[in-house]
């Protein structure tokens, strides 16, 4: 576990170093008449802590559990934006490691 998140917060600095600019030659995609269809939502809502988080959300009710949830994520961007500050890594990086939380956290149904 520790190996692996070493070896992608090695991923993660390296990106967040890369200087290369994509090509001229990728131009915007026209619009054509199929667009791809926009989703909203968690992709995973049925993760391992899902059955969890839908029982608390009953019980104490939607508008309190979305602002404890909301509170949460706001502490766990925090402490990643501590861990950025405290190794040195990028805004970019920063931005990388929390869409990876919250990737993460979908998968495992904490956004169910």
């Amino acid at each position: 576990s520790a190996l692996a998140f070493t070896a992608s917060l090695a991923d993660v600095r390296m990106a967040s170093t890369s200087t290369s600019k994509p090509s001229s030659s990728h131009t915007r995609a026209s619009k054509s008449k199929s667009m791809p269809s926009v989703r909203c939502g968690n992709a995973y809502e049925n993760g391992l802590f899902a059955p969890i988080v839908r029982v608390a959300r009953d019980v104490i009710g939607v508008k309190r559990f979305n602002q404890i949830r909301g509170k949460a994520i706001a502490l766990h961007s925090q402490v990643i934006g501590e861990f950025c500050d405290e190794f040195g890594i990028d805004s970019k990086g920063k931005q990388s490691l929390i869409r990876t939380a919250k990737a993460n956290g979908g998968k495992l149904g904490f956004l169910a």
